[in-house]
């Protein structure tokens, strides 16, 4: 069962979390909304080997079961969500499961697997539910060099949450994506809203990195240029973020994970000025 206490550190987070740098007994990385220093998204990866265990207790989040490679059962209350999971991240979408507020699930797997848990505190108490890979919505997002996948899974408008909002892209070596530079850090009414936002990195293949970037929208706001790898996270509080590019010849994989104090769940972005030439066909 896992145990671990909040992390109650009042140092300012980085914004880039390498490798192992969030791990504690239970996870291969942990980032809850106390460590990183702000109020509503959190991100965990469990790896289990064969016939392992992890209890996860809900709490006052929403979270959603994401198989990284292997598959699992979850087991929440009288219900056995069993997930089919997948090769790895490159390989297909995966089947998921979500796990309500206040619940605690139990996660087994009998070949062994990384999952990943995504969160988000919310205050609605929906039902423990199955999410099939074969509804998750595919989306060909950008051209050319900005060319990648979206697998909508937990977007606003295809899987019903309280406030999580997750979805997965796939950036083909040496593409642009996260591109233009766009941000969504304020509440504007039918036009931005404001969410935070973890990325979780995976590279295909050996020696593989990519490179993701955050610019100030506002004094003292965030700013980054970091190169990242697989198992890497990168946290955007505030600011304009993209692009992400991925090294030539190594596809790039991302985990975004999406929550803010809003009302309507819903993500809407605004678009950084000085390139507005880019966003043609962005969505």
């Amino acid at each position: 069962m896992d145990t671990t206490p909040p992390r109650t550190d009042t140092t300012p987070p980085r914004l880039h979390l390498p490798d192992g740098t969030t791990a504690d007994p239970h996870h291969t990385l942990r980032i809850d909304p106390e460590s990183a220093g702000w109020s509503h998204c959190g991100l965990r990866i469990v790896t289990l080997a064969p016939g392992g265990t992890h209890t996860l207790t809900a709490g006052d989040s929403e979270w959603i079961v994401l198989p990284l490679e292997g598959g699992c059962t979850v087991r929440v209350g009288d219900e056995n969500l069993r997930l089919l999971g997948r090769e790895g991240v490159f390989a297909s979408v995966t089947d998921f499961a979500y796990v309500p507020r206040d619940a605690q699930a139990q996660i087994s797997s009998d070949a062994g697997g990384r999952f990943a848990l995504a969160g988000a505190k919310c205050e609605r108490r929906l039902p423990a539910r199955y999410g099939p890979a074969s509804e998750v919505p595919l989306e060909q997002r950008g051209s050319g060099n900005r060319a990648r996948q979206v697998r909508n899974f937990a977007s606003a408008d295809a899987f019903a949450c309280d406030k999580l909002i997750a979805v997965e892209v796939i950036t083909p070596g040496g593409n642009w994506s996260s591109y233009p530079p766009h941000k969504h850090d304020e509440h504007r009414p039918g036009e931005e809203s404001e969410l935070e936002e973890i990325y979780y990195f995976e590279i295909d293949g050996p020696h593989g990195l990519g490179y993701q970037r955050i610019s100030p929208s506002r004094d003292g706001g965030a700013d980054l240029l970091a190169e990242v790898r697989s198992g890497d996270a990168v946290l955007v509080p505030d600011g304009w973020h993209g692009p992400s590019i991925a090294q030539p010849g190594h596809d790039m994989y991302y985990l975004n994970v999406m929550a803010g104090p809003g009302e309507t769940r819903e993500w809407r972005i605004c678009f950084h000025p000085d390139h507005l030439d880019s966003a043609e066909g962005y969505r």
